[in-house]
């Protein structure tokens, strides 16, 4: 069957959120040998051919004229709608003289249409606060192209409008002659960013991986030879063929009256007429091969070494329709989930034999195959050691099974992950509910209630027997249609076919050892010191905030929400960071601070962590930053106490672990030992270099040598130091808190933690960057493609709220113009922009940068381009259009976010660390309102000066 997309997501994300490992008792070979029949009694039980129903609160039809539809009200965000228009048709379909055009096409409907001239529609959704590839974007791939278009909901002309451009994707584009030629060179911009050592790896692996299927010829980019000269009438060929009602469905999924929405389609979709004589849409397959077969390729500019190892069903999948099929993809899940565990396990080893890796049962690029692959990342020379190592897990899982055990946790680990997502069901946001939709229309599955899926999910966990998840690896892994690819950079000894057929043989009959596993004690904390109290208790009425003050001198700050059910963030901070440390003390640290986490906590490894948190949506992360030490971490309600233990716990009880550092080491050196190979990376680090040369702590872009020379000792008596004194950290939390729960809690881990009574400080340092116009040119890199870095970064006297929401619309106009002037009039990039931004800590500062890929023969005359619109700005200030576009994007933007707990959190926690008035963040309306085109046009000519980096990456000379 086929794994219905979206579920899989979110079984991937659940895997990536806990991972527990435990095996119990080895399957036997005669547990093998009936597990095939036990699991085919499985999916025989009563109810299992059941269909699953779509969700109730989903309004579904089909118009006369062919096109399909699907309606929900779902109220977060408020006032808002997210449309879809999803068209089953990609670059699968593309005739050998379109290679490239189902995606041009897709371009084109930004382009003119009906009620829409060229540039019209972006920007009239600019002026209503939707923002050109944050918010409205498209995609197309091999079988689908899909817009995407957000709209506001409270204001029935924009919605109007929104159904309008929608409408007018379905049939309306013009395909002028001139708007197609002047958006070649925007295609080929995009062509241009996409080249480098992954697409010409590329060109040696999808042969193989997409063996002998029309797949292997139609990537979405095209060519460009076709983008540069097919005849318009070509695109206007795959445009009737493919944009037609039948194969297209509308998706709205917002905060209006479902009936609304679903009328708005019918009054714009229905008077789409058919094709008379429509084109056969055909199905494409992956043919099945008898052979193993194998591609390797390497590219010196490659950074990244990985093994993918597929093994294609022979037969074609179906959609998940029945409760069979739903609890088949949960038995193919937990399998996933279990030998992810054990891989996992791995990275942790002195050794590791992979940077990651991952095996899962899912779907193909074709909608009908499904596939079992196996995917690792390794060191340059140590491809053939990772495919060993991953096979092993196969192959051990082949013939002892999982333990019950395992099992048990995974079930856990599932369980606490589907209550949440329960919990939430009423808080899900549009956007990530939409796609679910769309999903079902072009694979054809079904997507049930959120009931539904809780209630059949928790009847049917219990009763999925180790034995038929054990049976999973016998489908699996076969000799036939099998698919191995190594990529990675150029190697002295590249590994050859022969090389990778004796792993896979030898792994193949080799008795490998049952999976061994350890009990990890049932407590976090064995001793806990007696509470602390509270000393004082502040509120702001305005904020809804309340903060404690702790016998030790911790604040905590809490901040009660609606906005997720299940969901509490926390983040905290002290100052000093490693601004405290000496130079030498900086340097020896700085690259060993990262492997200080890996050891685990009151005595218990990693693994054993992984294993403790089984079924427990919760974590911690502290951190040493420059100027402050952090602790950041979410919970859920429920799992708030183990949150508050781990906080407890990195304070004092940190394992100090050679072998688990010594792991961590070798996965870095594994990562970086290739990264200057790639242009970017060599260009940024030369940029780097140029702008703190002398500086004594500059580190620099690390390399192996970097990682020998960290100091472990020093980097864990340093962290050691730094969370010492817990008296001057401030807590925040934001979320469903209960005000008595978190009052408890804090006395019982947080108040008795160690405190020196001291108030510490970070410290400032004399080195400056030097300033003024400085320029640097790097040649790195075969393609021709450059990039373009303008850059101010500079002291200044004193911070200005003001200024810094005037410095970010600057930053907001200046992309506007960017886009409009060197993407739609000069054809010469695909994206860019701007950003800028002021800091107060640790002392004020100004950032500016201008941004952009391009061709090697326009960045002169982009630079110059871009430098004009600089000049206009600060001599004329923005247009009042491009004004009103940044002001309704940041209202927009704002109204969001005031119901998001990461927007609150990041606020309290900012305006602590910098001292400022956080009821600040109440006033951003009025703020914006309030700014003119005179304070952008004011901070452009007072920032902007000649104090800035002009950076241009150039190909290698040849």
């Amino acid at each position: 069957m086929k794994i219905n997309k979206i579920y899989y997501v979110f079984l991937g994300a659940l895997a990536l959120a806990c991972s527990p490992k435990m095996v119990d008792k080895p399957a036997s070979n005669q547990e093998q040998q009936t597990s095939t029949a036990e699991e085919t009694s499985m999916n025989t039980m009563p109810g299992m051919d059941k269909k699953i129903p779509m969700d109730p609160d989903v309004r579904m039809g089909v118009l006369d004229n062919g096109l399909t539809y699907y309606v929900k009200n779902n109220g977060k965000p408020e006032d808002k709608v997210e449309l879809r228009l999803a068209v089953n048709a990609g670059s699968v379909l593309e005739d050998d003289d379109q290679q490239g055009l189902a995606h041009f096409m897709e371009h084109m409907n930004f382009n003119g249409t009906t009620n829409f001239e060229k540039n019209e529609l972006v920007d009239y959704l600019q002026g209503i606060g939707v923002k050109f590839g944050a918010d409205l974007n498209a995609y197309t791939s091999f079988d689908e192209t899909v817009y995407i278009l957000p709209i506001p909901s409270d204001d029935p002309e924009k919605l109007e409008k929104g159904f309008t451009i929608l409408e007018d994707w379905a049939h309306g584009a013009l395909l002028k002659t001139d708007a197609i030629n002047d958006e070649r060179g925007v295609v080929l911009e995009e062509s241009r960013n996409g080249k480098g050592a992954g697409d010409r790896m590329n060109k040696v692996t999808i042969p193989v991986q997409f063996y002998g299927s029309k797949y292997a010829e139609r990537l979405p980019i095209g060519k460009d030879e076709i983008l540069k000269n097919f005849e318009p009438e070509v695109l206007k060929r795959f445009y009737n063929d493919w944009y037609r009602p039948d194969l297209m469905a509308v998706v709205a999924v917002g905060d209006l009256d479902p009936a609304v929405l679903e009328q708005k389609i019918k009054d714009h979709f229905s008077g789409i007429e058919p094709n008379k004589n429509p084109r056969e849409r055909p199905e494409f397959n992956l043919p099945n091969h008898q052979d193993t077969k194998v591609a390797v390729a390497q590219d010196p500019e490659a950074t990244f070494a990985s093994i993918n190892v597929s093994y294609k069903d022979t037969f074609e999948s179906e959609p998940t329709s029945t409760v069979g099929d739903y609890r088949d993809d949960l038995v193919n899940g937990l399998f996933s989930f279990m030998i992810n565990n054990r891989l996992q396990e791995l990275t942790q080893k002195p050794n590791p034999p992979f940077i990651f890796a991952s095996s899962s049962y899912g779907g193909t690029v074709a909608k009908n195959k499904n596939a079992y692959s196996s995917f690792a990342g390794s060191a340059p020379d140590g491809q053939l050691g990772a495919l060993k190592a991953v096979l092993e897990e196969n192959q051990r899982v082949k013939l002892y099974g999982f333990g019950e055990a395992e099992l048990e946790r995974a079930k856990a680990a599932y369980k606490s992950s589907f209550e949440s997502f329960y919990a939430n069901r009423d808080k899900t946001e549009s956007g990530r509910l939409v796609g679910q939709y769309v999903n079902d229309y072009l694979n054809g599955g079904v997507t049930p209630s959120p009931e539904w899926r809780y209630e059949t999910t928790m009847d049917l966990l219990p009763g999925i027997e180790v034995s038929e998840v054990n049976a999973k690896i016998q489908k699996y892994i076969h000799d036939d249609n099998r698919t191995i690819v190594f990529t990675g950079p150029t190697t002295e000894n590249k590994p050859t076919e022969a090389e990778i057929l004796k792993v896979v043989n030898e792994v193949a009959s080799a008795e490998v050892a049952p999976y061994e596993d350890a009990v990890v004690r049932e407590n976090l904390i064995e001793t806990l010191p007696a509470a602390g109290s509270i000393t004082k208790t502040e509120t702001n009425e305005k904020l809804g905030t309340t903060t404690y003050t702790l016998s030790n001198g911790i604040t905590v700050t809490t901040k009660k929400t609606d906005f997720k059910n299940d969901e509490i963030l926390m983040s905290a901070y002290s100052y000093g960071g490693s601004s405290l440390y000496s130079d030498e003390d900086y340097m020896a640290t700085v690259f060993a601070n990262g492997g200080l986490t890996e050891a685990g906590v009151a005595g218990l490894s990693q693994t054993d962590m992984d294993k403790y948190m089984t079924g427990k949506l919760v974590n911690v992360r502290p951190s040493i930053g420059s100027t402050t030490e952090n602790l950041s971490g979410s919970a859920t309600p429920q799992d708030l106490e183990t949150m508050f233990q781990l906080v407890h716990l990195y304070f004092t009880d940190l394992n100090k672990d050679e072998e688990a550092y010594s792991s961590f080491i070798s996965k870095q050196k594994s990562f970086v030992g290739r990264m200057m190979s790639n242009p970017q990376t060599y260009f940024s680090n030369e940029v780097n270099e140029m702008r703190f040369k002398g500086n004594p702590r500059y580190a620099g872009f690390p390399d192996e040598a970097a990682y020998d020379a960290a100091d472990y000792n020093k980097a864990y008596e340093l962290y050691k130091e730094r969370f010492a004194n817990a008296g001057d950290f401030n807590f925040f939390l934001v979320g469903n808190v209960d005000d008595q729960v978190i009052m408890d809690l804090s006395k019982k881990y947080l108040a008795n933690l160690p405190s020196t009574g001291e108030k510490e400080m970070y410290k400032t340092f004399d080195w400056k960057e030097k300033q003024g116009t400085r320029e640097i040119t790097v040649n790195k890199g075969t393609e021709e493609k450059s990039l373009v870095q303008m850059r101010w970064d500079y002291d200044i006297a004193t911070y200005n709220a003001e200024e810094d929401l005037a410095v970010d619309a600057l930053g907001e106009a200046l992309t506007i113009r960017i886009i409009e002037v060197l993407r739609e009039q000069e054809g010469g990039i695909y994206g860019g922009g701007a950003r800028g931004s002021m800091s107060k800590i640790p002392e004020p500062g100004f950032n500016f940068s201008i941004s952009f890929p391009c061709g090697p023969d326009n960045v002169e005359k982009l630079i110059a381009a871009t430098q004009k619109e600089i000049a206009a700005l600060k001599e004329n200030g923005p247009s009042d259009i491009i004004l009103n576009k940044v002001k309704e994007g940041y209202l927009l933007e704002y109204k969001e976010d005031l119901k998001s707990n990461r927007y609150w959190l990041n606020n309290l926690v900012s305006a602590s660390r910098e001292q400022r008035d956080p009821n600040n963040m109440m006033n951003f309306e009025a703020k914006v309102a309030k700014m003119t085109a005179n304070d952008i046009q004011a901070v452009a000519n007072k920032y902007l000066n000649d104090d800035y980096i002009l950076a241009i990456l150039m190909p290698e000379v040849k």
